[in-house]
C-alpha cells in the first residue's frame, strides 16, 4: 500500500453551465439535473467506500430548489469546496472587485447550503491565474486544484470551439479553456504555492501528460469499452511505477445519459446508457482503492501542510499515512 493517499474529486457542473458554457440559450433559467445525477454518485461512492470532494458552484446553491440534494452531499460525509459563483471559465479575466464578488457569493451560499465552508478551489475550465491565487492565500483557502498538467489542452480546446456555434467575442472569453500548454510540465503530485496553500493539480498519464479523468475514459468508450479500461489501467500501472498518487476528477455528466438530458445530447459519451457508464467509473474506484489508502483533498491537505512548511520540500518524502473512508 502506498504512503500517500490518492483522491478523488467531482465538479458538480450543472446542466445550465454545461449549455452557458457552450452558447446554448435556455440556461438562464438554471435548469438542473442534480436530483437525478447526486443521488446517483452518491450511492456509488457508498457502495464503493469512498469520500471525496465535491466542487459545487456557487449559484446552484443559492437556489432553494437544490438545497435538499446539495446537503446530502455534506450529510453523507462528503467535503465540499468551491467552484466559483457563476461558472465562467473566464474567470482569470475578472477584476479585482469582479473576483472578490464571486469568492464572496459562493463562499456564503455554499456553506448556507451545505453547512460546510469551502477550503479548497477549482477554477471552472481549469481557469487560473496569480490573481486568482492571491485571492486564495487571502481568503484563508487551503488548497487551489485548477491545474490540469496535460500536453491535449490546446487539442481540447480546439475541439470545443469546432463544435460550439459561440460568436467570435465569446470564444474569445474561453481562450483559457482547459488550461494553458505551460501547466502540461507542472508537477503531478501536490506542492506548495506558499506555505499553508497547496496546489493540487488533477492529474494526467504519467511520462506521457494525456487526460485520464472519467470524461476521457468514457470518449474512449464510445468507441472501445476494453480500450478504455485498458487505458485506464496503463495509468494505474505508471502511477505505481512513478509513485504518484493518482486525483481523479469525475463529472455528473459520467452518471448520465441523453435520456436523462436531452438538452445535452452534444456532450460527448452522452449516448452511452448511464449504466455502463457508472460500471466504468466502480472500476477505476475500485482499481484506485487495490493500491492506494484514500482521502478528500480537504483531508490531504491538511496532512501535507501540517507535515511539512518547506514550499520546496518533496511530497514523496512526507511520512503520510492514509485513511480508508
Amino acid at each position: 500500500m502506498n504512503t500517500i493517499p490518492a483522491s478523488v474529486s467531482l465538479d458538480l457542473d450543472n446542466q445550465w453551465a454545461y449549455m452557458k458554457t457552450q452558447g446554448v440559450d435556455g440556461w438562464q433559467d438554471f435548469p438542473s439535473y442534480l436530483d437525478v445525477a447526486v443521488p446517483r454518485i452518491l450511492d456509488t461512492m457508498k457502495r464503493a467506500g469512498l469520500r471525496i470532494t465535491f466542487f459545487v458552484v456557487g449559484k446552484d446553491a443559492t437556489l432553494q430548489k437544490n438545497h435538499e440534494v446539495l446537503r446530502s452531499i455534506t450529510a453523507a460525509g462528503h467535503e465540499v469546496a468551491n467552484h466559483s459563483h457563476m461558472h465562467e471559465p473566464w474567470l482569470h479575466l475578472y477584476s479585482p472587485e469582479e473576483l472578490l464578488a464571486d469568492f464572496e457569493n459562493a463562499e456564503a451560499a455554499i456553506e448556507s447550503a451545505t453547512g460546510q465552508r469551502p477550503v479548497g478551489f477549482r477554477g471552472p475550465g481549469f481557469s487560473t491565474s496569480p490573481q486568482v491565487r492571491e485571492m486564495l492565500i487571502q481568503r484563508g483557502y487551503h488548497y487551489d486544484a485548477s491545474l490540469f498538467p496535460t500536453v491535449m489542452a490546446p487539442v481540447a480546446r480546439a475541439y470545443f470551439f469546432f463544435t460550439s456555434k459561440l460568436p467570435p467575442e465569446e470564444k474569445a472569453r474561453r481562450k483559457g479553456l482547459y488550461g494553458s500548454f505551460s501547466s502540461a510540465f507542472s508537477p503531478l503530485m501536490p506542492y506548495q504555492i506558499q506555505p499553508g496553500l497547496l496546489e493540487m493539480p488533477v492529474t494526467t498519464m504519467p511520462i506521457f501528460r494525456t487526460p485520464v479523468h472519467l470524461s476521457y475514459l468514457l470518449f474512449l468508450a464510445q468507441y472501445s469499452m476494453p480500450l478504455a479500461r485498458l487505458y485506464w489501467n496503463m495509468h494505474i500501472s505508471l502511477c505505481r511505477m512513478t509513485h504518484v498518487a493518482p486525483s481523479l476528477l469525475l463529472h455528473p455528466t459520467d452518471f448520465l445519459d441523453v435520456n436523462d438530458v436531452p438538452e445535452l445530447g452534444f456532450f460527448p459519451a452522452m449516448q452511452i446508457p448511464a449504466a455502463k457508464k457508472i460500471e466504468l467509473v466502480r472500476h477505476t474506484l475500485s482499481s484506485l482503492r487495490s493500491v492506494w489508502g484514500t482521502a478528500t483533498m480537504g483531508q490531504i491537505a491538511h496532512q501535507l501542510t501540517t507535515h511539512n512548511t518547506d514550499p520546496n520540500c518533496p511530497v514523496s518524502s512526507l511520512n503520510l499515512h492514509p485513511t480508508r473512508s
